[in-house]
Formats: structure tokens, sequence, C-alpha cells
């Protein structure tokens, strides 16, 4: 769809399923029968679907996230098939088991990370009768879509929480990959929190990691050393909320509300809530009406929402974050609008001007307030 990416490991913090990989014959689902008011499935395409995760399904992140969609999907009549391949390495190796899930007969195939664009493109070419979806990025074919959401305006929202509750003016937030969409979080994050407080700052460390629950946890440490008090991240593991939390500081998180998880320091997170967009990719290759395209939803589809604040946050930031949100579902508000300046006090958007979809999608530069700079 455009450049972006993006995920929290519970298995060995939080007791959940493991994170070895398994193999297609070990992890399909089970086939998912019809109401039993319905006799058959509606006239239509039958669907065999097969998702490709970046993660284990135990992450409690990112792929917990997408899995949650995808069983939503698999109850509908005519989604005969379903199955998913965990943990498979961006690269050469998700080529190999993109291709070999066409093979099986698999006719729409969903592949969930920034790093399988290229090889879903080129799988793609091979199967012309098969639909790729690919989540993130932004190439596009014939038989190839994409989609992902407008997490960034989840992420300014909870930036408002965040500078709402610094007591130090520091904030810590722990990057996975210098990605446009990762680099539209750290930037929202940080409008948010210098719309209710200027003073904020925020401290970037960044990882190259998806999911290394050591080295996002060792990230944390070393900004909660530098006076940060409330920690933010963007990865698959838990590792960094944890630290903050045995801290004393504040946490909050990303991908899923896990806030039963990290209750001494969960304020709130942006979240996915992936099944109601599977479905209606479903439904169109179903009924013959799916078309190439590029999905990109905001919080007005309930594709990206903030989990619900815990009891740390004060009712009258609840009501003020509230209010913005609402702002957003009405299309009243425009996060990347000018006047705005990056962090070395150049303008990148004019007073009067917003940035367009495209530049949004290649965004390149940290806003005015962000402490750090983006890896070559």
């Amino acid at each position: 769809m455009k450049k972006l990416l993006l995920l929290a490991v519970l298995a060995a913090f939080l007791v959940l399923p493991g994170c070895s990989k398994k193999k297609e014959e070990e992890t399909k689902a089970p086939e998912t029968a019809a109401p039993a008011e319905t006799a058959a499935a509606p006239e239509g395409k039958e669907i065999r679907a097969a998702f490709v995760y970046v993660g284990p399904v135990g992450d409690g992140g990112w792929t917990f996230a997408h899995d949650m969609g995808r069983q939503v999907m698999a109850k509908l009549p005519y989604v005969k098939d379903v199955t998913f391949i965990e943990s498979v390495p961006e690269g050469a190796e998700s080529t190999r088991i993109i291709t070999s899930l066409a093979q099986k007969g698999y006719n729409l195939i969903f592949t969930t990370s920034f790093g399988y664009m290229d090889p879903t493109i080129e799988v793609a070419a091979k199967f012309p009768d098969v639909v790729f979806m690919h989540c993130s990025g932004y190439k596009t074919a014939a038989n190839v879509g994409t989609y992902f959401g407008r997490i960034e305006q989840a992420r300014y929202l909870s930036g408002i929480v965040a500078g709402k509750m610094t007591k130090s003016n520091v904030l810590g937030y722990v990057a996975a990959f210098p990605i446009p969409e990762v680099i539209r979080g750290i930037n929202a994050f940080t409008m948010g929190a210098r719309s209710v407080n200027p003073k904020a700052v925020v401290k970037v460390v960044w990882t190259q990691t998806w999911f290394d629950p050591a080295k996002e946890r060792d990230a944390a440490e070393s900004l909660l050393d530098v006076k940060a008090d409330v920690i933010t991240m963007h990865q698959d593991t838990p590792a960094p909320l944890q630290a903050a939390e045995k801290r004393g500081a504040f946490a909050i998180g990303y991908n899923t509300d896990m806030a039963s998880q990290i209750p001494g320091a969960w304020l709130t997170a942006p979240v996915w809530n992936w099944g109601p967009l599977y479905t209606q990719i479903a439904e169109a290759v179903h009924n013959g009406t799916w078309k190439s395209e590029q999905i990109w939803y905001g919080i007005e589809h309930n594709l990206v929402d903030l989990a619900p604040m815990s009891k740390l946050v004060p009712a009258e930031v609840q009501a003020l974050v509230n209010e913005k949100k609402a702002e957003m579902q009405a299309g009243k508000f425009v996060l990347f609008a000018g006047p705005l300046k990056d962090n070395a006090g150049k303008v990148v958007v004019e007073a009067g001007k917003s940035m367009t979809d495209p530049e949004q999608l290649s965004m390149n530069f940290l806003v005015e307030g962000v402490q750090g700079t983006i890896p070559k």
C-alpha cells in the first residue's frame, strides 16, 4: 500500500504460546462450519485463505492482533479453509512459503509484514488467479492489493496521555526500524504530547528489531536512565513496558490491550482491529467484486483505536483524549498540518497546508520535540 510497517511477545513473559516456527501442516486451522441455520455457503467463490506471519501468534502484539482478525474472517460460511504460517523470516524464506501456499490451492493470501512486499509481488506474477493482500507495503499488481491503517491517529491520542502524565517532561520511545510507518508513529506521538505539554521531549532509541525482548528491554532501560518516566514502543514484545513497570514509570503499549499484564504502569495503547477488514476483503473475493487497491483506513473505520485508558489516567485527561478522538472520527482533525518543523528547525509543512497521503507514506523526518536521528 505504501511505505510502512510494523508488534509484543508474552511467551517468555506472559505464559502465552511458544515462539517456534510451525510447518504448514501443523498450523493449518480447522475448517469453520457454516452456521446451523445456513444449509450451504452463499453462491460465489469459495475461499481458501492463508496468512503469512512475521512473528509467533502468541506474541501478544502484532501477529496476535492479525490472528484475532483471521479467526473472525474464518467464521464466514464460504471460507472453507484457513491456514497460517508463523515466524516467517522476511526475504527468500518468505518467497518459498508464499509460493508453497499458492501451489497448494489457497486463493486468498495475506502477507502481514512490510518485508514481504517484494516476495509477494514476485510470487503473485506466477499465480494470476490468486488474490494477494500485502499489509503495510506500497507495491500493487493486478492481483495484489495493499492494506494498512492510520495507526498514527491513535499514536497522537496516546501522546496526549503521555504529555499529561509525565512529571520529568521526558518521554521514551523504543523504535523498531526506520521506515515511514514507524517514523510517523514517533512524530504523531510527539505532536500529541506537545499539544498539551510544550515542554515535553521524546527521546528515541532504535533497536532494528521487531521481536527481541532482551534488546528491547535494554533500550527501555537506557531511556529510563535519562529520566524518561513514560515509555512507549513499536515492537512485538512487552519487554520495554515491563522495564518501565519495574522502574516505577508509566507504560503505553502497542497493538493490543495488555492492561492486565502490566497493571502497575499501564496507561493505554494504540491498537488494531483487523477482523472487519479481513471480512470485507473475503466478501469481495467471494462475490467477485475484489479489485486491486490500496486500503488505508483510519479511526473512523474502527481499524485503529486507542485501548481503554486505565484508572491511572485522570478523568479530565480521558475526557480531553476522547474529545480529540471524536474530532478524528468526524474528519475534523488533520494530523500532519502546517506549520510543522522538523527537529532541526526546518519548516517541512508550511502554514495552511497539510501533507498528502503519498508524502506521509514516504515520511523521512522527525518533528520538533524529538531527540534523536533517523538511522541511515
